[in-house]
């Protein structure tokens, strides 16, 4: 799995302040929680708008992606291809 790079725009202490000790498909920025099923819908609508993707690199967005994905399947929950 590829490493996500620390964004200079974001605060990470923000997302555990406002989400907790929870799963993050972007785990070094504190972005995207993944942890129940309202989040990993969340996770997956906000990574496919262009604007929040164009905030990363292509493959971390891949890898933001891979774990979206697997946290939906998790909580058997049908996402549509990007």
């Amino acid at each position: 799995m590829n490493k996500i790079d620390r964004r200079e725009d974001v605060n990470p202490e923000e997302g555990q302040h406002q989400y907790g000790d929870v799963t993050f498909a972007d785990p070094t920025n504190k972005k995207y929680p993944i942890d129940t099923p309202e989040h990993v819908r969340a996770a997956w609508s906000y990574i496919n708008h262009k604007d929040n993707a164009a905030k990363y690199d292509a493959d971390e967005v891949e890898t933001i992606k891979d774990r979206i994905r697997r946290a939906a399947k998790k909580y058997d929950i049908e996402i549509k291809a990007d």
